[in-house]
């Protein structure tokens, strides 16, 4: 198969320091090459792949301080990677509705994957596409049924190369939560249970400039070196403060549709104590790789379960359910569902997608 692979414009691919989606589109490129397939990279210049990388913009656009205003690069970005369609067997777009956008004017079938939840004002956008579509879990799944029909072909979650992250059984005693400092994400409330247990907590993630006086008010007044530590944006040395911390916490506070950082610290051997919101208890088994909670009275209280968390399982659930090689072969047979000469008369089948051992879906 000849297959375009357009990732977001806003981070290399992989990423630099944040950028979920990035790091997962880089995964899933250069397994597709690995696997014999002719794959071009539509991504930001300064990008690392396997693949034949196409740019129209040498680096990506959050850490360009020149862009204030980042649609016309989308826009651009989406166009200028249309243009030469007729090469290719299928499209696979992550760059969401800037590509769906265009695709009734193709002749080439599109594969969109849903990175982000469906925001009311791209739900125009949504309701007259006529491309596929996939969801990254069954809890996004959830968000879309007036949606779901002929075009959804089912659920693929993202993975992670596991053999890069470093698996350690003897942890530190310290907490850890790395993510955007936003309030969605709740790092407000990890240090509501640091200072609650005294335990000497790490919070690492980027600060958006909406973000800022979130941050001011709600987490920097606690910040003292000693017992909480902020450590900014971090790229790949966020591997070791996976494989050292005592527990990843994960109080999300909306329906996050997968929760990568959860599924990097498991291969890390270390136990993740989540929100019982989005994805979150599709990717930890709660009891075995970490604790699903409801607040953060729950959160602290799991804490003291830990040691019954056996870290040897936590990297062997993400080894049977989250590594590269399954989801690029998931992804292999949508392609080719999409491409056989029936699909245009019947319902795409959704691809089957085991439940990992002990799950419960939200």
């Amino acid at each position: 198969m000849r297959i375009l692979q357009i990732a977001p414009l806003a981070e290399r691919v992989p990423p630099i320091r944040y950028g979920g989606t990035e790091a997962v589109v880089g995964l899933l490129a250069d397994g597709l090459v690995r696997a014999g397939h002719e794959v071009v990279l539509w991504a930001s210049g300064d990008s690392l792949a396997l693949a034949e990388l196409r740019s129209v913009y040498p680096h990506g656009l959050r850490l360009d301080p020149t862009v204030t205003n980042p649609h016309p690069y989308e826009w651009m970005h989406a166009v200028e990677a249309i243009k030469a369609v007729e090469e290719f067997d299928i499209i696979h777009n992550h760059h969401g509705e800037w590509v769906m956008a265009l695709a009734s004017l193709l002749d080439v079938p599109m594969l969109t994957t849903m990175h982000c939840l469906i925001e009311p004002d791209t739900k125009f956008v949504w309701e007259r596409y006529r491309g596929f579509f996939n969801t990254i879990s069954q809890a996004e799944r959830a968000t879309i049924p007036p949606l779901e029909g002929p075009r959804f072909v089912g659920v693929v979650y993202n993975a992670v190369d596991v053999a890069s992250f470093p698996f350690r059984a003897s942890k530190e005693d310290y907490l850890l939560f790395i993510g955007q400092i936003a309030p969605a994400k709740g790092p407000h409330l990890v240090v509501q249970v640091a200072r609650r247990l005294g335990m000497r907590l790490i919070i690492a993630g980027k600060i958006d400039p909406p973000n800022r006086q979130y941050f001011a008010e709600t987490i920097e007044p606690y910040i003292d070196r000693q017992q909480i530590q902020f450590v900014g944006e971090v790229g790949y040395e966020k591997r070791t403060l996976y494989a050292s911390a005592r527990c990843l916490l994960v109080p999300i506070c909306w329906e996050e549709p997968f929760g990568l950082v959860m599924a990097e610290a498991m291969a890390c051997g270390t136990p993740v104590i989540a929100f019982d919101r989005g994805a979150a208890p599709e990717l930890v088994v709660d009891g075995e790789t970490g604790y699903i909670v409801r607040d953060v009275d729950e959160m602290a209280e799991a804490i003291g379960r830990l040691d019954r968390v056996d870290p040897y399982r936590c990297r062997q659930h993400v080894e049977e359910h989250f590594d590269a090689p399954s989801m690029v072969q998931r992804y292999l047979e949508i392609y080719e569902r999409i491409l056989a000469p029936e699909t245009s008369q019947v319902e795409a089948k959704p691809v089957p997608l085991p439940s990992p051992p002990g799950m419960r879906v939200a």
